[in-house]
């Protein structure tokens, strides 16, 4: 096996963590001597030891002369755990292959010059893609201190996203709706709008076997959301954050006792103020979101430059009417030329469904 075999190795185990280890990166690591896998390891939890720490942990012998393969540049400060470099150089590794560079201002190369300088031989950059591939959001968050920001929305191949009478159970099939609670599973958060609670009464919730409930984020301009919705019943159990512009604290109160929290955002162009709302968000180590919104919300969005990637779920369905709903609503742009630009898609078929998952072009952000 060569450095790129073990590397995948690593990576593959660092995708165990998904879900799990938000605000911090998802990491694997593999201990190679003699040309066996003598150890194996990856972050686990938030606040629990580092990939580095387990392989060393799981070790069948000793790490004394191995090479340590790790997804990501070994951190070298304190943090809820001690630095990995430290560990490194204790057990007398010789060789350390990274895949990611880690753009934590705490790391940023320090890692990879602490363990030159003790003489450890590093290799960079091997599998470099699909390293950085597993941490686009911990990248994201790290680098802005916002939020990384998945529009999601499933439609009709006449890009419907209901009926004209409002119904939209179901547009895709099961193994769509499976992949987005997986999602609700990755992502620290999953957001909608007080016109998706009225017009479907959602519960929001990750419906996987082994899987975690995002935290639940609504945006209620006036407070308007009923007491008796699916989301309001359920604050007990599943972390439920209401975002609105209310100030009344009578008004906030009843939401309170049903467990929600509220999180007062000023009011910008008749709607939140989206930017606020993910500062806030960022503050509190929330590093991702996937919105669920209905179009307004979609729109205001994209029009307040938080959303980062768009995925575009779509049956093979028609339901037409000029009256369906659409995906992204709001007023629209005037021109072609000032749409906002998709790149870097990828589609995946899933059952008879199609999903397209895109990037947001940044620079579009400044046009509008």
């Amino acid at each position: 096996m060569i450095d790129k075999d073990y590397m995948k190795m690593a990576a593959d185990l660092a995708v165990k963590g998904c879900g799990w280890v938000n605000p911090n990166p998802m990491v694997g690591a593999v201990l190679v001597k003699d040309g066996r896998v003598i150890g194996q390891g990856y972050h686990e939890r938030y606040g629990a030891p580092h990939a580095e720490r387990n392989a060393l942990a799981n070790c069948t012998e000793s790490p004394e002369g191995a090479t340590l393969y790790v997804t990501l540049e070994p951190c070298c400060h304190y943090g809820k755990t001690p630095p990995c470099t430290q560990a490194i150089l204790q057990c007398g590794i010789q060789k350390v292959v990274i895949g990611s560079h880690d753009p934590n201002p705490l790391v940023a190369g320090k890692g990879v010059e602490q363990l030159r300088e003790q003489g450890i031989k590093v290799v960079e950059g091997v599998l470099k893609d699909e390293c950085d591939q597993l941490n686009k959001v911990f990248f994201h968050f790290i680098q802005t201190g916002k939020p990384y920001v998945v529009m999601k929305y499933a439609m009709t191949m006449d890009g419907k996203t209901a009926a004209y009478t409002g119904a939209s159970k179901w547009i895709t099939g099961e193994t769509a709706r499976h992949r987005v609670h997986q999602d609700r599973h990755r992502y620290s958060a999953v957001m909608a709008g007080i016109g998706t609670v009225l017009a479907d009464n959602p519960l929001l919730t990750c419906r996987m076997d082994g899987g975690r409930n995002p935290l639940r984020i609504l945006c209620d301009t006036h407070l308007r959301i009923p007491l008796t919705s699916q989301i309001v019943a359920t604050a007990h159990e599943t972390p439920t954050l209401i975002a609105t512009a209310c100030r009344d604290l009578q008004a906030h109160q009843p939401y309170l006792d049903a467990g929600c929290r509220i999180i007062p955002v000023a009011q910008k162009d008749s709607h939140l103020d989206l930017v606020e709302l993910m500062e806030r968000l960022g503050e509190e180590k929330i590093d991702s979101i996937l919105l669920e919104g209905g179009g307004i919300l979609n729109w205001s969005s994209l029009q307040a430059g938080i959303v980062n990637k768009v995925q575009a779920y779509i049956a093979p369905k028609l339901f037409g009417g000029a009256n369906g709903k659409t995906p992204v609503a709001g007023m629209g742009v005037s021109r072609p030329e000032d749409a906002f630009f998709l790149t870097n898609s990828v589609v995946t078929c899933l059952g008879e469904d199609i999903l397209i998952e895109s990037e947001v072009e940044s620079h579009v952000y400044r046009n509008h």
